[in-house]
């Protein structure tokens, strides 16, 4: 039995333990997903870079469930024509070798500190290795400018949109089992994918449903029109 399940124009949320439930979901054309690579991630646990200091993140000493044990990929290797997992440097050597992998570079060389100056995503599909540059170091950013993350390890919109353009094709269904704060679920919507997500946090369940929400309301066409002149009155 499912804890909690929310559905969301072609959106299927789950609030759930993904590996309890996976077996019991119908197939999907692409599993694309951010999972928790085995290392303990914590921001600011040592170093004297952004994560410290006048620079501390408000995720310092947050961590991510599920990243206190090694990471198995394989019940998602072939849990969909197309894989994509992110982090897989972490995990390599539990991954069969790949010609085409997903690099995001985040720094474009201009800035560096305690963290990646990148992040690679393996994927199962033949082809060439491929490269983003958007930046993203704090509030310095390429997009979602002024908006705060609401996840230690949060994707831009932006960068899983490529991904899935690089992957995956118009009115395919992806499941993302590690959906975090449900930027693929995003990305999906906007370009026409079906999505399942699936996440163990019900704190971050709840993020992923309201941003997937609200990505999915119409826009207000009413946003932008200038306020109507006040009508005054004369006696």
């Amino acid at each position: 039995m499912i804890e909690r399940e929310e559905i969301i124009g072609d959106c299927r949320l789950l609030l759930e333990n993904c590996l309890t439930i996976f077996p019991s979901l119908t197939t999907f054309d692409a599993v694309v997903s951010d999972p928790p690579y085995g290392i303990g991630f914590s921001h600011g646990a040592g170093g004297d870079g952004i994560g410290n200091g006048k620079y501390a993140s408000k995720f310092n000493g947050v961590t991510i469930r599920g990243d206190d044990a090694q990471f198995d990929p394989s019940p998602w290797l072939a849990a969909a024509r197309t894989v994509v997992l992110f982090g897989a440097n972490h995990f390599a050597d539990r991954l069969p070798s790949s010609p085409k992998w997903l690099v995001w570079d985040k720094r474009r060389g201009l800035t560096r500190n305690d963290f990646a100056d990148c992040e690679m995503a393996w994927t199962n599909q033949k082809g060439f290795a491929r490269l983003i540059n958007h930046y993203w170091n704090g509030m310095m950013r390429d997009s979602e400018r002024g908006v705060p993350r609401v996840h230690p390890t949060q994707k831009p919109i932006a960068v899983m949109e490529w991904v899935l353009q690089e992957t995956t094709k118009p009115g395919e269904s992806v499941l993302d089992p590690y959906m975090g704060s449900g930027s693929t679920g995003i990305a999906c919507l906007k370009l026409g994918r079906k999505f399942t997500g699936i996440e163990i946090d019900a704190g971050y369940f709840e993020i992923a449903c309201d941003r997937i929400r609200k990505a999915h309301a119409p826009p207000d066409m009413f946003a932008d029109r200038p306020p109507e002149p006040r009508q005054e009155t004369l006696l």
